[in-house]
Parts: structure tokens; sequence; C-alpha cells
């Protein structure tokens, strides 16, 4: 038996094994731990949620900015805390690639957008960041992409 998400599944071996590579490339995180933290949330006042996300929008643009200016084509996200790039302007062509190598060239990570596809050429060029940062470490990361 396997928890999936928010369900259970019961399966020989193998099938499990392919249900967790399969809800691997599915969800970000199971929702299973985060029931009750919702459940306390959604007893709040609506404006308690204001402060996140005025800090959620400050760090989206600090980031938004400093890709731009290092020459990312940046798609400004409406309601994640990751910005989804194009890196073609940059002269790059593959997204592993480019991420694979961006730690020792500048020390900041980004996630390739191909993972999320079974076409590997779709998002071959798109690679995200996310801003749930501290703002201190989000200009330092804007920084060093912009001298690389």
């Amino acid at each position: 038996m396997y928890e999936y998400g928010v369900g259970w599944v019961t399966a020989s071996p193998a099938l499990i094994t392919a249900v967790r590579t399969a809800k691997q490339y599915l969800t970000y995180v199971s929702a299973g731990p985060f029931q009750y933290a919702v459940a306390e949330a959604l007893r709040l006042p609506a404006d308690s949620f204001a402060t996140t996300r005025e800090d959620l929008r400050t760090k989206r643009d600090i980031l938004s900015e400093g890709l731009t200016a290092a020459g990312f084509q940046v798609f400004q996200p409406q309601g994640t805390y990751f910005i989804t790039t194009d890196i073609a302007a940059l002269g790059a062509k593959d997204g592993l690639a480019f991420c694979r190598a961006l730690p020792e060239r500048c020390g900041v990570v980004a996630i390739p957008n191909t993972v999320f596809y079974d076409d590997p050429d779709a998002g071959r060029t798109q690679v995200r960041f996310a801003f749930c940062k501290r703002e201190d470490i989000l200009r330092e990361a804007a920084a060093r992409l912009q001298r690389w």
C-alpha cells in the first residue's frame, strides 16, 4: 500500500513503483500533511494573507527585474513562487545543460522545465527559478546572474 497524494493505492510492487514514478512528475508535494494547516488557515480573516501576498510579490519583482537585467526572457507569474524564463535570448538551447552548469558558473540553481514534459523538446529552453527566499538572497542571485 502506498499513500498517493490525497488517497491510497494497493497493488503489486511493480505497479506501486510505476505509481510512485508517475506521482513524482505530477505533484510537487503530497497534500496529506498540509490538510490540517489549510483547515486552520481557512479560519483566519481574509486580510491575514495580505502580508504574505505582498511579501511574495516583492520577492517576485526583485528576482524578475534581476533576471530581466541579466538577459533572460521572463514570464511574469501570477500565482506561484516560481518564475519561468526562456534562455534562448542568452544563446542557450538546452535548459537541462544550462541548469547543470549554472551552480558552478555563478552559484545559482534553476530547474529545467523540460523535466515536466513528456516531449523532450517541449520547454527545452525554459528554466524556472524559485523566489520564496530571503530578499538578500534574491538580490545576490540576480547580481551573480547579471555578472555571468
